[in-house]
């Protein structure tokens, strides 16, 4: 296709040399970081380093064998879940069905800390128990971990399945039935084969998130080496020298990411079924005993997944005393301490999250725009560009930009800038996949019409395009701003003193015992979170997840 280069193709341009800056360059720093010495000579001694010694072989074991338990216990937990879902109909159904989807916006950071005040070693479960002489094992460590990534990152295997069993046929299942084979191999044999490309494509999807997290394991398995948690505390160690260690650690992570995704395109390429429309097999509804297992089932995971919103202000309002929290006595001294005597943590939140919401945004929406409107060999290169944070962890994003913008023409490290730029750039795939999700419903003719009429093509673009696609900029917007707000892994490598935001503060408060304080920054990050949800479905009726 012919490229307009006024105004898109300069646009662009201008499109992609900002990523290419910010994301593709600090990316090629840590690479080069990675086999470059002391002395400047190119070197694979760091990771000779990482095969050789134990402690990095043995956290490299643990971070796959955490991805594939974890991974197969959201498997476990989110295909029955879909299925009953999909195929069931039991008491308060409608309601269990979309509450898990509130899971995804509830922050790591809060889920590890909620869990702590639950089953931690003042926890008050555990606290219960030990008042009867019945001692809990800790919750720290790989108990700790896997429950709660599995409570976390359930949903994603959940969707993707529910979605695949409502566009599956029912025609092939009861042609199956009508052959006589048995209606547990009939599914077997149809349904299971159909199902799985999405269970495939979620599943590794859970993978990577798993050997990238960083507030969960870094909060509850401190005791397990883990490659996020050592790269964190490898960054800390090296700080201003030189970066090689911590640079190899990131590459290696990278590098069993992108086996990961290679991993999925080929295998589901293979595995992937083209369902001819057809009618949706029947909702059975299901009454006595079956009905109150099927609730009970349903109703027990989501309300362990929800449990963290609950726990925080509970924890917000306690009373306590250093590392001591007293169950039963309330107090606002938690909530004052936070908002009157150190409120700088919020303010920071607020601000790095508005300033990255407007910048990500406005990038979207034009970046978006170009790569849908304006289809061209560049534009296609400006989408593989903006995914490209998707491919690595925050903590190894943040460290990249720390490497690159530390020293030279252009330093942002120390400032507010890169705590900004950290949640624009890891934030931006998001923001831009919901900008899109109505311009791709919009005809070509209604802007050509406007441009025919003598209006110019960037008047057409504010006056006509811009318009149309308002819901999906909003609901951008409020997505950008919810997952931004709460960005840890990235923001904790890049802060310095003076910008600690509410996900670093309850970090360090919990890293310190005092839970009471954690709560307090936690109930705050909380609301910062549901208020903008809340208003933007009940006043203005925005779907946040399809950009309607």
């Amino acid at each position: 296709m012919k490229i307009e280069w006024w105004p898109w193709g300069l646009l662009t341009l201008f499109c992609i040399a900002l990523l290419l800056f910010f994301v593709a360059y600090p990316l090629s720093v840590l690479f080069g970081n990675s086999v470059t010495d002391t002395d400047g000579t190119v070197s694979l001694q760091a990771f000779s380093m990482l095969l050789q010694d134990s402690k990095y072989l043995t956290a490299f074991r643990n971070t796959l064998i955490l991805g594939v338990v974890v991974t197969c216990c959201t498997i476990l937990i989110g295909v029955p879940f879909a299925y009953l879902v999909a195929r069931y109909d039991f008491p308060l159904k409608s309601l269990v069905s979309i509450l898990p989807v509130l899971t995804i916006v509830i922050p790591e950071v809060i889920v590890s800390q909620s869990w702590l005040l639950v089953l931690g070693n003042n926890g008050v479960v555990t606290n219960f128990f030990a008042d009867m002489g019945i001692y809990l094992p800790s919750f720290y460590g790989w108990t700790g971990m896997i429950f709660s990534m599995t409570l976390v990152y359930y949903t994603f295997i959940y969707l993707g399945v529910l979605a695949a069993l409502r566009g599956f046929d029912g025609q092939l299942e009861e042609a199956g039935l009508s052959l006589g084979t048995p209606p547990g191999l009939t599914r077997l044999r149809v349904l299971v084969p159909v199902i799985m490309p999405a269970v495939l494509v979620n599943a590794l999807v859970v993978f990577t998130l798993v050997v990238g997290n960083f507030a969960i394991s870094i909060m509850l398995g401190s005791q397990v080496p883990l490659l996020s948690v050592m790269i964190y505390d490898t960054f800390v160690s090296e700080m201003g020298s030189n970066p090689m260690l911590q640079s190899a650690m990131s590459v290696t992570v990278i590098g069993l990411m992108a086996f990961v995704l290679f991993f999925q395109k080929r295998v589901i390429e293979r595995k992937v079924y083209t369902m001819v429309q057809g009618r949706a097999p029947g909702v059975e509804r299901v009454r006595s005993w079956k009905a109150l297992l099927f609730a009970g089932g349903v109703g027990l995971i989501v309300v362990l997944s929800l449990l963290p919103l609950a726990m925080v202000f509970i924890g917000a309002f306690t009373k306590t005393k250093g590392p001591v929290m007293h169950w039963g006595q309330w107090s606002m001294d938690n909530i004052l301490q936070a908002i009157q005597i150190a409120p700088q943590p919020i303010l920071n939140s607020l601000k790095f999250a508005s300033m990255a919401m407007v910048i990500g945004v406005s990038f979207a929406v034009l970046a978006s725009y170009l790569v849908i409107k304006k289809r061209t060999a560049m534009t296609q290169f400006l989408d593989y560009l903006v995914v490209l944070p998707l491919t690595i962890s925050g903590t190894i994003l943040g460290i990249a930009l720390v490497q690159t913008f530390n020293t030279g023409w252009l330093v942002l490290a120390g400032t507010s800038a890169i705590m900004v730029l950290c949640g624009t750039v890891r934030r931006l795939p998001f923001a831009m996949r919901n900008a899109s999700s109505m311009l791709y419903n919009i005809p070509d003719s209604i802007e050509e019409a406007s441009v025919s009429l003598g209006v110019s093509p960037m008047k057409s673009f504010f006056k006509v395009i811009l318009p149309v696609v308002k819901a999906s900029i909003a609901s951008s917007a409020i997505l950008m701003w919810l997952t931004t707000v709460s960005e840890l892994s990235a923001s904790v490598v890049a802060y310095s003193g003076g910008l600690e935001t509410m996900p670093i503060a309850i970090f360090r408060q919990v890293d310190s015992g005092r839970l009471g304080m954690a709560s307090a920054y936690g109930a705050a990050l909380v609301t910062v979170i549901l208020l903008p949800i809340i208003i933007s479905v009940k006043a203005f009726k925005i779907n946040l997840f399809s950009g309607k």
